[in-house]
């Protein structure tokens, strides 16, 4: 393995509640526009909590060469198959100077094809199993985003699929990293992908009562790190990123986005779904993806933050902040602010907006941020976007049962 190998992004794509392309859902970011809604995919009247990031301008034949595939597809891999279209285009993937054999993807899910899953049980309950579709394996399997991202573009290197809850898409990047370094591939799609917006997922959060009841001011709902947070907001979407080896990308004349420096992993052995709540094992990944990227914490010029909106995740990650920065008034921010929290896609984007942010010198803000806590010496992002010359990104992602992982994105 080259453990210098430079891996590089050369193209980006994103289907989110803020829009359906990277530059519709930048731009919600830097606008302080949310995307949070009462939920329309199905009737969430009986639920605590009843509204979502929803995405509302999708066309789901985006992406797909014949719409009976994308019929046949569920919504997580619709998603997906839109944001590596839009990341592949701005790549060139399609016009020359790769080796299909040596192009890998991966694109993972916290929850795969859940939405087809929850149709297909009550199809079963309300008509037998002899009604049960010929498509719902294929539909609800985890792994079928990759493969069908794979399928359009005649992609035949290594396909994985992460599944890392909250954690997934900063470790299929991760991975992909991996996979490059060690010379299994020369460029890999990778991300993450999320339709969770059905019943059984909605509803399992609301009796775990970890999703915010503001159902009647949704643009309020989402606040991470602030003291009046209740829970977080879930939503859907999706996030793609085409990484290359760096004399790749040279070789055939890319354009050059930013660079993947770091990235590093920890597990807390702790509980199925609470964090350790001094932030220890989040602490020791970022510290890990910093190590790699050989950068010093006040080196970093923000922290692009996990921060759902829970007041147990806050907290952690929080005091792993505190602990890394050590007073500096390094930036943080937290982008489900506005888009709600996309699951196993969110890490993708937080990527996708660290690129934008080094390439337009801008900060997002942090909507409903008022009264930041825990008040620890961090230097919250409030509600307005904050100009500066952006050179390294932290981005954190943190998931059940323990899953830590922190990518430092770097301009080139």
């Amino acid at each position: 393995m080259n453990t210098r190998a430079r891996v590089v992004v050369t193209g980006m794509g994103a289907v989110t509640p803020l829009g359906s392309t990277v530059a519709s859902f930048w731009d919600g970011l830097i606008r302080g526009r949310c995307g949070i809604r009462r939920i329309s995919a199905f009737d969430p009247s009986e639920l605590r909590s009843q509204i979502a990031g929803e995405v509302g301008d999708f066309d789901p034949l985006v992406g797909f060469q014949h719409p009976k595939d994308a019929r046949h597809a569920d919504r997580y891999s619709q998603f997906a198959v839109a944001a590596a279209r839009e990341a592949a285009l701005q790549a060139g993937l399609g016009g020359g100077g790769f080796n299909a054999q040596r192009v890998g993807v991966v694109i993972g899910s916290s929850n795969g094809g859940v939405t087809t899953l929850s149709a297909q049980c009550r199809v079963l309950a309300e008509s037998g199993a002899r009604r049960l579709s010929p498509f719902a394996i294929p539909m609800l399997r985890s792994n079928m985003a990759s493969a069908l991202v794979a399928r359009e573009w005649g992609l035949q290197g290594p396909s994985l699929t992460v599944g890392a809850a909250c954690a997934t898409a900063s470790l299929s990047i991760g991975e992909a990293c991996r996979l490059i370094r060690a010379g299994e591939a020369d460029a890999v799609l990778a991300g993450g992908s999320e339709a969770p917006l059905c019943e059984v997922i909605v509803g399992g959060f609301c009796a775990m009562r970890a999703l915010s009841t503001r159902n009647d001011a949704p643009s309020q709902a989402s606040r991470p790190f602030d003291r009046d947070r209740d829970g977080f907001v879930i939503a859907e979407g999706a996030g793609v990123l085409l990484l290359e080896e760096e004399s790749h990308a040279r070789r055939r004349g890319a354009t050059i986005l930013a660079e993947i420096a770091g990235h590093g992993g920890a597990t807390d052995a702790h509980h199925l779904t609470q964090p350790r709540p001094d932030g220890a094992a989040a602490l020791r990944a970022m510290n890990a993806a910093l190590a790699q990227a050989r950068c010093l914490p006040e080196n970093l010029s923000c922290v692009l933050a996990h921060a759902t909106g829970t007041r147990s995740g806050d907290r952690a990650e929080a005091n792993g902040l505190a602990c890394l920065l050590r007073g500096q008034r390094t930036p943080v921010t937290a982008l489900k602010s506005m888009t709600g929290h996309l699951c196993g896609a969110s890490g993708a984007l937080d990527v996708i907006a660290a690129i934008k942010s080094i390439e337009q010198g801008v900060i997002p803000p942090t909507l409903n941020l008022s009264q930041p806590d825990p008040a620890n010496g961090l230097e919250y992002v409030g509600q307005q976007p904050r100009e500066a010359r952006i050179d390294s990104v932290l981005c954190n992602a943190f998931g059940f049962g323990g899953a830590n992982s922190s990518l430092v994105v770097r301009r080139f």
